[in-house]
């Protein structure tokens, strides 16, 4: 129970902290040429919501992967009591 706390502000912080390179990164693609010209509101939201999108699933492939890796032992412990 005393992990929750940890766990919520290590999920906030990954997600910040991906979203931001998500959209450091997109401003490196030229989105303007394929958008309609006089749409600066669309193609910023555009780019905010493509920044959330791509910064979330980083996140939660990194957040997965850290919870699997921190579950690893536990199987060594589960072969361990079978074979007894």
């Amino acid at each position: 129970m005393e992990n929750f706390g940890q766990v919520a502000l290590l999920s906030i912080f990954s997600h910040l902290v991906f979203i931001a390179l998500a959209w450091w990164a997109l401003q490196s693609i030229r989105l303007d040429k394929l958008l309609k010209p006089n749409h600066v509101f669309q193609a910023r939201l555009l780019y905010i919501l493509l920044a959330i999108v791509v910064g979330s699933s980083v996140s939660n492939f990194f957040l997965d992967y850290l919870s699997w890796s921190r579950q690893l032992p536990l199987i060594l412990q589960y072969i361990q009591l079978v074979k007894i």
